[in-house]
């Protein structure tokens, strides 16, 4: 593949790696960002890691998380090549372009929905997840697989699969499950860890968040959201909403869901979607200025919750007919 070709010359050839995953970042971003890093550690890479959002709690147990930064710890002008994980966009980074300025970007990442913004986009849509592709990176390049990084990719196959439960879950998909296991990745520990340490603040959220729910299109929309009120009474955040969507795609019947919560300012909000069966949200998410999966995409819209809910309503009685 010439682009992986590239992305590894890229890499040796550098005197400053900088690692960097999208706004809000989830288990896929994290854990290929975390893999990596300490994959290129272990060869002796100079690399670094920076996002614009902190790691979510979730994701904190994994070694290494405590060293992404979100102030620039090191100096920038050391850094010679940036290499973008998860991202479909240059804007999902939520960096000034000043930080692009003089250096090459590389793009590993599996959306359809990818814009191909680097200089070097190692792209693999059949991929189940980013972490795949970093793994596939990191045995190129003959680079151990820790047991840190074996925790961290494995963490990226099970939230970017749903607990291996969603279309793209093949035999390899197990396959690699199972070697990242034999280097030392713990399944329970790491079940429990993202799904299983959540606060009292995050399941009263989730109680008033089901309050809101509405079945729409006879039964076939699944429709929730969270606002800043319900943080505010329950005690939770943002963070707090993860898994949410997928309670209302559980209901019978339904063929997606739609799950809005605040966004970073006080006049846009985030959209998600989860679809079932032949629904591609995916398609969905990127006529509204968004993109994603084919069951899993997302998009962030400016306005008030009304004005949205209607043009996202209209939007998903086109997609199921």
């Amino acid at each position: 593949m010439i682009d992986m070709q590239q992305l590894m010359a890229a890499i040796r050839d550098s005197r400053g790696i900088l690692l960097t995953t999208h706004c809000n970042p989830d288990g896929d971003g994290i854990g290929s960002q975390l893999a990596l890093y300490h994959a290129l550690r272990a060869g002796n890479f100079p690399v670094y890691m920076h996002n614009r959002d902190a790691v979510p709690r979730i994701y904190r147990f994994l070694e290494g998380s405590e060293l992404v930064g979100q102030g620039l710890a090191f100096d920038v002008a050391d850094i010679d090549l940036i290499i973008s994980l998860d991202a479909g966009s240059r804007g999902r980074l939520g960096f000034a372009d000043s930080l692009f300025a003089g250096r090459t970007l590389a793009v590993v990442d599996h959306h359809v929905s990818n814009t191909r913004f680097g200089d070097i986009n190692l792209i693999d849509v059949s991929a189940c997840s980013t972490g795949a592709m970093a793994y596939e990176l990191i045995r190129a390049m003959g680079l151990p697989v820790s047991k840190a990084a074996a925790c961290a990719l494995y963490v990226t196959l099970l939230t970017d699969t749903s607990s291996f439960r969603n279309v793209s879950t093949t035999p390899e998909v197990h396959e690699l499950a199972a070697e990242l296991v034999r280097a030392g990745a713990e399944p329970w520990p790491i079940a429990r860890a993202v799904y299983e340490d959540r606060s009292p603040a995050c399941f009263r959220l989730q109680v008033r968040c089901m309050q809101t729910l509405e079945l729409l299109h006879d039964g076939r929309v699944a429709w929730v959201h969270v606002d800043n009120d319900m943080y505010q009474e329950t005690g939770s955040d943002g963070e707090d909403t993860e898994g949410l969507i997928d309670l209302a795609r559980a209901i019978s019947g339904v063929l997606v869901a739609v799950f809005m919560r605040p966004g970073d300012d006080k006049h846009s909000w985030k959209v998600t979607f989860r679809g079932k069966f032949d629904v591609d949200v995916g398609e969905l998410a990127v006529s509204l200025g968004g993109g994603g999966h084919r069951h899993a995409a997302g998009v962030t819209m400016q306005g008030d919750y009304h004005t949205i809910y209607n043009k996202v309503e209209q939007a998903v009685a086109a997609v199921i007919g």
